[in-house]
């Protein structure tokens, strides 16, 4: 048998446990076991992806910005 653990939450947290259960009989450990899995990435970021974020990151210290107004005008977006 898996040990059980008791925890204080907020009331209004709790109100939203249960807004996130799949079914009224759910138990709060399978919603707060479904919410920790989708904290998890299974697939973290290639070395590709890194690098194209630290060049992102690099314009934005350089100011290489384009403010949102010109790209709308660029692309027809209103």
């Amino acid at each position: 048998m898996q040990a059980a653990s008791s925890i204080y939450i907020r009331e209004d947290l709790k109100t939203q446990l249960n807004k996130l259960k799949r079914n009224p009989k759910e138990s709060y450990n399978d919603v707060i076991e479904r919410l920790v899995n989708l904290t998890i990435d299974d697939e973290p970021l290639s070395a590709e992806a890194i690098r194209g974020l630290e060049e992102g990151l690099d314009d934005i210290k350089a100011g290489n910005l384009i403010s949102e107004e010109n790209i709308r005008k660029k692309y027809g977006v209103k």
